[in-house]
């Protein structure tokens, strides 16, 4: 068995971890940090919208040796000042696009690029988007996602419970919010490539969430029937016993988009690939993360303040207590209580050792060979 596969055995059983829940502070900080970073990044340089939402026309040249520099001058000097963005397609062409164009100014354009190209006017394909189409369609995306939110939040408080319901929603809050402010600091255009790939990350989370959740659910059953453990420890162990697999699916699902983006976007000038491929590279690890360390502690919390958590969060306290003292007072009952102790002991750090077998009471008597004398 490989390494990984050994010490995903080992966190499953738990025997070894690291404690996640006890120290949420810290990832709370690192959130909220990279969410300020981009809430500002939006509201400084905002979302740099495609025509397809803003409106504008697309125009797409033959196969040419002049460069993308001589034809994004020559397009702004017949644009009269309009934002103009040029990629360079597989084939040897240009795409020119120009937002907020209407028909009338297309035409100029159209002619511009023809002379500059030296071709026909008709070797030039023009594409028009309204403006009313682009509110249309960020309408219908506004209320998809407004719906999407809204089912989610009810098939969590049903399957699970309402705490578990808005630690996902805000899970998912947390991955839209820092893949828009990506998107606003990066600049790439967003289309509604960009919606779909939104849409696609928020589901990818929050099925690691559930499955997260799905686990820390089976873990506290009859939770309140032992005194061994707080919820918060649980969640811990819980959170613990499925890392590997997160890991493992989140790398598995970020090669092929990596390859999209960097390689297909990036190496290959396949620009329209960065639509969809940079809100699925980063929202794909957004949403990792956010399963791991925002999800789960964000639960712990909330049921922490739980009057029935409250009450075995005191009686574990006072059990180990208890232990440690009669420990003190009687060192040779700790060979026969090592379990017990030695879970007590690291449960509050959140990492539980490999646990000991207890000493044979009977030690030194022999076994009876079952014969009689």
């Amino acid at each position: 068995m490989s390494r990984l596969g050994t010490l995903g055995a080992r966190l499953y059983r738990g025997e070894v971890g690291y404690d996640f829940v006890g120290k949420r502070k810290i990832w709370y900080g690192i959130s909220i940090l990279i969410t300020i970073t981009a809430i500002v990044g939006l509201a400084v340089r905002g979302l740099n919208m495609g025509i397809e939402f803003s409106g504008g026309a697309v125009f797409t040249t033959p196969n040419t040796k002049i460069s993308s520099t001589e034809v994004r001058q020559a397009a702004e000097d017949a644009a009269g000042g309009h934002t103009v963005v040029v990629q360079e397609l597989g084939r040897g062409g240009l795409r020119v696009q120009i937002s907020e164009l209407d028909t009338k100014e297309a035409v100029p354009v159209q002619e511009g690029l023809a002379k500059e190209l030296g071709v026909s006017t008709s070797k030039i394909d023009t594409q028009l988007v309204g403006p009313s189409w682009g509110e249309q369609i960020a309408s219908k995306a506004w209320q998809g996602l407004a719906i999407f939110m809204v089912l989610v939040v009810i098939y969590l408080a049903i399957a699970f419970e309402w705490r578990m319901a808005l630690a996902a929603l805000i899970a998912l809050v947390h991955d839209l919010t820092i893949t828009v402010g990506v998107y606003a600091l990066v600049g790439f255009e967003v289309t509604p490539g960009t919606v779909i790939g939104l849409l696609t990350i928020l589901g990818y989370s929050l099925y690691d969430t559930v499955v997260v959740f799905d686990g820390l659910k089976e873990a506290s059953k009859d939770i309140t029937k032992q005194t061994r453990f707080t919820y918060s420890e649980i969640a811990n162990r819980s959170l613990n016993s499925t890392l590997v697999r997160s890991i493992n699916t989140t790398v598995v699902a970020l090669l092929p988009v990596g390859a999209l983006l960097f390689i297909g976007g990036g190496l290959l000038g396949a620009g329209m690939l960065n639509d969809i491929s940079l809100a699925l590279f980063v929202g794909l690890a957004a949403g990792a993360y956010s399963s791991i360390f925002i999800a789960t502690p964000l639960v712990a919390d909330l049921k922490e303040r739980d009057s029935r958590m409250k009450a075995l969060a005191k009686r574990v306290k006072a059990k180990r207590a208890a232990t440690a003292k009669a420990e003190a007072a009687d060192p040779a009952a700790e060979e026969d209580d090592a379990p017990a102790l030695e879970d007590a002991a690291a449960a509050p750090a959140g990492v539980v050792g490999q646990r000991r077998q207890p000493a044979s009471r009977n030690r030194g008597r022999g076994r009876p060979s079952g014969k009689r004398r």
